[in-house]
């Protein structure tokens, strides 16, 4: 391959990972732009796991065998098991210099430093390939993992060249995973309550119309639980702030406990002294008995006052749902209803007679409703 297209080649693999919206797509763009540079007919990305002494694959891209999932869950080896990825994992080459590829081919070592790996050859005679490049990666001048690329028996095995070569790439994948880590780290700072961990109003904002979206394509069951914090500032009053937000952690620990009871749900702090739940699929009585349980805990926490809690659900009788917004309303109002009547259990929209006051109170024209109730829904959904 000429320099030109060599630098095509990195650009574009450079590029692929820089369009990448989540870690899955960084590691896959890696992988590809890894195999079509270096002319491959399979490529991997691996990543070492210190704690548990193993190099787990992350993705596996091209022709693959019977056993090699794109995204496999469980495809993991002991590194005890290579001697060449031993020897970079525990950082022997951090003294001076930069860990360089290598080449194996189904009969053994071609060209590069590492010796002979009985796996790495019984691997690629196993799976038809004729020779592989094991390239190190190195992320913030730690071992991180390996980039591997083979090639099926037949076709031209890879030579110094090539290693060199891969030893630029990894390199280039080193600097896009670590861009990855920032944008993973920004987002997750943007989509995350700093006091409590939980996510916060724009996640569930984000979550809560692509579940709408969902329910109006597909049917599926969208719940949201919407609950007010009591007693909070009397806290803040006699106790202080510290003691207050000691206690909003302490609910949005008894919530996250809560929501782990309904599969995929999302725990969230909305702002202040409000929280809630977001389930998409369960039962809306599945969701009620969390929110009951949910009642009673918060009722169980030292110097806190229990919790006014509002359930809406798109299996009950509360109309149409075409929006985010009006299962938002729905379950703000149910939230309201339960504060009102300082009830020890959630109150559930749709779920109060014939007449419910609580979808009417949703349902109301913002001209209608009295200043105090306007004020509650006076917020983006």
């Amino acid at each position: 391959m000429g320099e030109d297209r060599r630098l095509v080649a990195v650009v574009a693999l450079a590029q692929g990972m820089a369009a990448a919206h989540t870690p899955r797509e960084s590691w896959r763009a890696a992988a590809l732009g890894a195999c079509r540079a270096l002319a491959g007919s399979f490529a991997a990305l691996s990543v070492w796991e210190r704690d548990l002494g193993r190099l787990r694959v992350l993705v596996n891209v091209g022709d693959r065998a019977a056993d090699e999932d794109e995204f496999p869950e469980a495809e993991a080896y002991p590194v005890h098991q290579f001697p060449e990825i031993t020897e970079f994992l525990h950082e022997r080459w951090a003294s001076g210099g930069e860990p360089n590829a290598w080449v194996e081919t189904a009969h053994g070592l071609a060209a590069g430093r590492p010796g002979y790996c009985h796996q790495r050859v019984a691997a690629l005679r196993r799976r038809g390939r004729g020779s592989c490049v094991v390239a190190p990666i190195v992320l913030h001048g730690r071992a991180w993992g390996e980039l591997y690329v083979a090639r099926s028996a037949g076709t031209p095995v890879f030579d110094r060249a090539d290693a060199d070569f891969a030893t630029v790439l990894a390199a280039v994948v080193a600097a896009g995973l670590a861009q990855t880590e920032r944008l993973e780290e920004a987002r997750r700072l943007a989509f995350t309550d700093a006091l409590t961990g939980l996510a916060n109003r724009r996640a569930v904002d984000v979550r809560l119309e692509e579940a709408v979206e969902r329910h109006r394509a597909e049917g599926v069951v969208v719940s949201l639980v919407v609950c007010d914090l009591n007693g909070l500032k009397r806290v803040n009053d006699t106790c202080g702030h510290a003691v207050g937000d000691r206690l909003l952690e302490r609910f949005g620990s008894v919530l996250s406990l809560c929501g782990a009871m309904l599969p995929g749900a999302l725990a969230a702090r909305l702002g202040g002294d409000e929280f809630c739940l977001l389930a998409v699929g369960p039962a809306a009585d599945d969701v009620v008995k969390v929110a009951d349980d949910l009642c009673r805990r918060a009722g169980e926490l030292e110097l806190g006052e229990g919790v006014a809690c509002g359930v809406a659900s798109t299996e009950d009788p509360i109309g149409p749902v075409r929006s985010a917004r009006r299962l938002f309303r729905l379950a703000d109002a149910a939230q309201y209803r339960a504060k009102a009547v300082r009830a020890a259990r959630p109150v559930v929209a749709g779920r109060q007679g014939p007449d419910d006051p609580v979808v009417r109170l949703a349902d109301e024209p913002p001209g209608e409703r009295p200043a105090a109730e306007r004020r509650r829904f006076r917020g983006r959904p």
